[in-house]
């Protein structure tokens, strides 16, 4: 089993997405981000200084700066187990585009990481597209509206993962499959060729998952 199933293609495509432009229009919303979450927190731990200045010594505004403490820290875990671009670089560079008809979404999810959304992406007409887990490559929590209107373009091995991309609003998803067990055999009999391809792309271990928050002592 050197390559993954091929899935049959319509003849007309809409045009491919220009992945180098994809790769920084995400960058910048990540970008954006994480500028607002620390503009929030510089605003947050001001607010008792400021209080003090205008005479305000009121207890109330001295939570501003656990607030702000708090915004830093999801910030923080977002972007270390949310934010996928790295390895959807590397993804994009090791495989090619392929055209998805179809996009169904299952079901999202509230995670700390970002929202998560369980998605099939398949060929209108077949069935067995497996179930996949989608988060946004920019840890933004919203779900476009375009993917709903038609297809995506994804790149990667279904087995092991990938990426989705919707054309018109350029956003971008890492994906994996959402029961990650259930193809452990296809994964361990698949060929070198294969298995070499998803340790180029960064996807030959399951990467999303869910940090665990401990609140309290």
């Amino acid at each position: 089993m050197d390559s993954p199933p091929i899935t049959p293609i319509p003849a007309t495509l809409p045009t491919p997405p220009d992945v180098a432009q994809v790769l920084r229009h995400n960058s910048a919303l990540l970008y954006r981000h994480i500028a607002s979450r620390l503009a929030l927190a510089l605003a947050l731990f001001a607010i008792p200084f400021v209080s003090h200045l205008v005479g305000y010594d009121a207890a109330l505004p001295g939570f501003g700066i656990p607030a702000a403490l708090l915004v830093l820290i999801f910030l923080m875990l977002r972007l270390r187990h949310g934010s996928r671009l790295k390895v959807c670089k590397r993804v994009l560079d090791t495989y090619p585009l392929e055209y998805r008809t179809r996009v169904s979404r299952k079901g999202s999810e509230w995670k700390y990481l970002g929202d998560v959304h369980t998605v099939r992406l398949s060929v209108r007409g077949q069935r067995g597209a497996p179930k996949l887990r989608a988060v946004n490559a920019t840890t933004m929590r919203r779900w476009p509206k375009e993917a709903e209107e038609g297809g995506a373009w994804f790149a990667g091995d279904p087995a092991f993962g990938g990426v989705m991309i919707v054309p018109g609003s350029g956003d971008m998803f890492f994906v994996q499959p959402a029961d990650w067990q259930k193809y452990e055999q296809e994964r361990a009999e698949a060929g070198p060729q294969r298995l070499a391809l998803a340790e180029q792309a960064g996807i030959s271990r399951l990467l999303e998952k869910e940090p665990i928050i401990l609140v309290g002592g």
